[in-house]
């Protein structure tokens, strides 16, 4: 790290906490890190988030993916000092070095997106996510990448566009001139990789457990459900083995769940898995879920066992509720 203290820089760059637009309507962000083994520091982490008028509502950890997501509510203001304080800590305690896990990742702080219910959160969304990034590349010397709504490349329009040329690459491609981070550093951080900051949508991470399957069958699958495969809009897939659990793992993000809610998604998965000679195990949510992504659908239609209304984003926060409507993200 720099000799710029945290403080100093804070109060230069920091949300504006006295201002009329950022305090009232509380906001979501919903930060991954990179470990999701060490319960304990998982622990720390969330720990760091919390305070005064800030709410970690959720933390789903996952042993095989080696990673941790977390949902935090506050208001604009103490969101991005509990944002900025978890990065600290993720600088401080985890070495992408040594991570080994099936999902893909770039830094230890992997990827922060603030989330928009409508186009009215915009400014103050993308307000938050300045400020973290800024704090990220320029105090704790990680470069970060603009993502999503804010995204200043097709490329990064989406995580999986910098994450699909692997850690190796990004580093020589900033090295050479041809990636060039919004802020921090042209080069990876040496412990802590990359940092992706954005603003997008709400998205559905939801997985759904193949007990029986191979490798392949599994990959299968994921390419015929994926929207990159010919499948359905805005779902993202991959076939993975979880050693862990001993089975294969179908994991999606759902990032239009106007267009394509969940119960679509998994007639679909269902449908496929039987032409494939696929069985299909239960699903699993990871995190939160918007109360519209579920339609008229009951939780055991859907595969979820021991679900909660807790889950439900709305119902958790109901301080977050949005008039959003579908489209209101087209660009």
């Amino acid at each position: 790290m720099n000799h710029i203290e945290a403080d100093t820089f804070a109060q230069a760059r920091s949300v504006d906490a006295g201002s009329d637009e950022t305090t009232g309507q509380r906001m979501l962000s919903v930060p991954n890190v990179s470990e999701g083994r060490r319960g304990d520091l998982v622990g720390i982490l969330a720990d760091s988030c919390r305070g005064e008028d800030v709410d970690v509502i959720d933390v789903h950890t996952d042993p095989d993916h080696n990673r941790s997501v977390l949902t935090i509510v506050a208001r604009p203001a103490p969101l991005a000092s509990a944002l900025r304080s978890l990065a600290r800590r993720c600088v401080e305690t985890i070495d992408v070095r040594r991570h080994e896990g099936v999902h893909p990742c770039t830094g230890a702080l992997d990827v922060v997106p603030i989330v928009v219910f409508d186009d009215a959160d915009m400014p103050i969304a993308t307000q938050i996510a300045e400020d973290v990034a800024g704090y990220i590349g320029e105090y704790l010397e990680v470069p970060v990448f603009l993502y999503g709504l804010l995204a200043r490349s097709e490329q990064l329009r989406r995580p999986h566009g910098l994450r699909s040329i692997g850690f190796d690459q990004i580093a020589s491609d900033m090295r050479d001139g041809t990636l060039v981070p919004t802020y921090g550093p042209a080069r990876m951080h040496p412990t802590a990789g990359c940092v992706l900051v954005g603003v997008r949508p709400p998205l559905v991470a939801w997985n759904v457990w193949l007990p029986d399957a191979t490798r392949m069958e599994a990959r299968a699958l994921a390419d015929r459900v994926r929207e990159s495969g010919g499948g359905l809009p805005g779902v993202r897939a991959m076939g993975l083995y979880l050693s862990e659990a001993g089975m294969m793992q179908l994991s999606m993000n759902l990032e239009d769940t106007w267009e394509t809610p969940v119960g679509v998604v998994m007639r679909v998965v269902r449908r496929e898995a039987e032409r494939l000679g696929i069985a299909l195990g239960d699903s699993e949510l990871v995190g939160m879920i918007p109360r519209h992504a579920l339609g008229a659908e009951s939780p055991e239609s859907l595969g979820l066992v021991g679900f909660s209304h807790d889950r439900i984003l709305e119902h958790r926060c109901p301080d977050l509720h949005r008039d959003y409507t579908q489209g209101a993200f087209d660009r």
